[in-house]
């Protein structure tokens, strides 16, 4: 100990000693762990100081000058699944043992849960997924069927139990407008349509339009319809709900209206349905290689044979769609005609379609418009894959693309529903008519050299 110290009378010992205390617990609760700041604020009190201006302090041994932290609230982690994707010939037992399950898991779980026979129906990409419980036993199974619909089959004290999800997505609203340069296909493409959106665009005008010979360069059309959201994104295309075409300078347009008893179908503004008895054309997108002639020199026998339909050239393989609601009342092979289906619609009228790949209709078979009957092929005598249609009124041959002057009108929407019908497409109309309008300005525009206006 100093000399200087061991000259200070003994009460003065005792303060400094707690003077002492004081500024090492100053210093350590003092945030910035400034230790002189503490010695400035004691340095005028000085060891004169009498022992009896200090106040006992009380100090608890077991109370800490630093406080501690609290501990950190317990963490569950959930189960984690473990993902299988369905594989092209898999079944649920070798899922399953994929997996790390036995084929009683199996059972157990398509026995005893409700619907659980339908986990059985799985498809190549979809997702099985499996929860482990903690003695590594099988505490759940998840079936994705698609990103909106899931199914999961939970373990319970009774057996297994079933949950069913379904996701909703969101509706936007959207629209094109284009100009055809080549081809309606490739004129939506270009547009960013969908290949659905394009075949129902198609489907729409199907009864108004032949769009294997009918479009032409500079024709245009607009679609306003909904896309589907899922998660912020694009999840797929929805309906169409209103269209125009202008096919040769003239237009013709077509809304979505639902009326009372729940059919869905599309009118144009007078209320006429777009779909009439027959479709101008039994295939989408293809070209004519032989139209109706009855003095045709025949390609393979070589002899003036009457032609006594149309040709549509298209790939092997392309769908074939029943012109109009009937019943098939042929379908069979012949060393001329190939594969052919022949369809009965009310008591005038018959259709023929020869030379298919594949018939996808049997005799006695209702089929409607637009159904898939067959696929387009070369059988029979055939020069190359086509189809051959036939239209026939009272058994007697018509011209099929002339045909439809003589059949009946189009259905119209009944009156007592006219004015809720004008009331639904009332802002689809004004819509349509909108990017009619841009249309026109953009051609009169680029026709007089001028820049078209900015939207």
């Amino acid at each position: 100990m100093p000399a200087d110290t061991k000259r200070l009378p003994r009460k003065h010992l005792l303060a400094v000693g707690l003077l002492s205390v004081l500024v090492a617990a100053a210093t350590i609760l003092t945030p910035s762990g400034d230790v002189n700041a503490n010695r400035e604020d004691t340095a005028d009190l000085g060891f004169e100081l009498d022992s009896d201006i200090l106040q006992p302090i009380a100090v608890n041994p077991r109370q800490p000058l630093v406080p501690t932290a609290a501990p950190a609230p317990e963490t569950t982690t959930a189960p984690a699944w473990e993902e299988q994707t369905v594989r092209r010939g898999d079944n649920l037992s070798l899922i399953f043992k994929r997996a790390g399950f036995s084929n009683t898991d199996v059972y157990r779980v398509v026995n005893e849960a409700p619907e659980g026979k339908a986990l059985s129906r799985i498809y190549p990409g979809q997702t099985i997924a499996f929860e482990t419980a903690g003695d590594g036993t099988l505490q759940a199974v998840r079936h994705v069927i698609s990103p909106l619909e899931s199914v999961t089959y939970r373990r319970t004290d009774d057996g297994f139990a079933t949950e069913r999800d379904f996701r909703q997505t969101e509706l936007h609203e959207s629209w094109v407008s284009a100009e055809i340069t080549s081809s309606l296909f490739m004129a939506g493409k270009d547009a960013g349509l969908s290949n659905t959106l394009i075949l129902d665009l198609a489907n729409i005008f199907g009864g108004v339009i032949d769009f294997v010979q009918d479009p032409r360069k500079g024709d245009t059309f607009h679609v306003i319809y909904e896309e589907l959201y899922l998660d912020g994104e694009k999840y797929r295309d929805g309906t169409i709900l209103a269209a125009s075409f202008t096919n040769r300078g003239k237009t013709f347009n077509a809304f979505r209206y639902e009326d009372k008893e729940g059919d869905v179908v599309y009118y144009n503004e007078d209320g006429e349905s777009m779909r009439k008895a027959f479709l101008l054309a039994p295939v989408d997108f293809t070209r004519i290689s032989s139209n109706y002639n009855p003095r045709r020199l025949h390609p393979i026998y070589k002899t003036t044979r009457p032609h006594r339909g149309t040709d549509y050239a298209a790939p092997t393989g392309t769908p074939v769609y029943s012109a109009g609601d009937g019943r098939v009342i042929k379908a069979g092979y012949t060393r001329a005609n190939g594969n052919y289906i022949f369809v009965q619609h009310g008591d005038r009228y018959v259709t023929r379609y020869l030379h298919l790949h594949q018939r996808k209709a049997k005799e006695g078979q209702r089929v409607a418009q637009g159904q898939v009957i067959g696929t387009v092929g070369s059988t029979g005598a055939a020069t190359g894959p086509h189809l051959h249609y036939e239209f026939l009124i009272d058994g007697r041959h018509r011209d099929p693309r002339k045909v439809h002057q003589e059949l009946p009108k189009a259905k119209m929407l009944a009156a007592a529903e006219i004015p809720a019908f004008k009331a639904t497409i009332a802002n689809t109309s004004r819509q349509l008519a909108g990017l009619q309008s841009e249309n026109r300005l953009a051609l009169n525009s680029r026709e007089t050299g001028d820049s078209a206006p900015a939207p």
